[in-house]
């Protein structure tokens, strides 16, 4: 009985968190509401565009990239992140891992959570989407393992630390 308790106390409060190492959930925007596709909203004209042939920043292609991964749009996500420049970035890497292990290529998308960590061991996304591919897997102790580490890393109270207890506790892991 304490066990579910203390789940939701430190989950309820991170639930509305997304990844992304962000404090905040990305926000639907004309990205998903308005441009199809895989096209991203571009503020500045105030059009949807093909991510490869934009001027748009690496960062408004990683708000892009949260954004379609949030709403389950793998492909699209994809296809914003080999837009960025600089892919031995350790969040593009992370997000890569993520998107392959979503769409079922998990042991692709543990080299990618690997290579991110290699950049940025105190990288607690990577490590948090990490330990839900291991609890997916069955390896709970290598998801204790990254859980000890997000913790090591100051990732206390994160939602990297809450999602990941929460797929340890229940076997639940997260779409997003």
């Amino acid at each position: 009985m304490l066990r579910p308790l203390l789940a939701a106390a430190i989950i309820a409060p991170s639930l509305a968190l997304a990844g992304g190492g962000s404090s905040t959930a990305p926000k639907p925007s004309e990205t998903t509401q308005t441009c199809t596709g895989g096209k991203v909203w571009d503020k500045k004209s105030k059009s949807c565009v093909d991510p490869q042939h934009s001027a748009l920043t690496d960062d408004q292609l990683y708000q892009a990239v949260r954004e379609f991964a949030y709403h389950d749009q793998l492909d699209h996500a994809q296809t914003a992140l080999s837009a960025m420049s600089d892919q031995d970035e350790d969040r593009v890497l992370t997000y890569w891992g993520f998107t392959y292990r979503k769409l079922g290529e998990v042991d692709r998308g543990m080299v990618y959570y690997r290579a991110a960590l290699t950049e940025n061991p105190a990288n607690i996304l990577a490590r948090s989407y990490m330990g839900q591919a291991m609890v997916e897997q069955g390896d709970l102790q290598g998801a204790r393992h990254q859980l000890l580490k997000i913790r090591e890393y100051n990732g206390k109270g994160s939602w990297a630390e809450a999602s990941l207890y929460e797929a340890i506790t229940t076997g639940q892991t997260y779409s997003y």
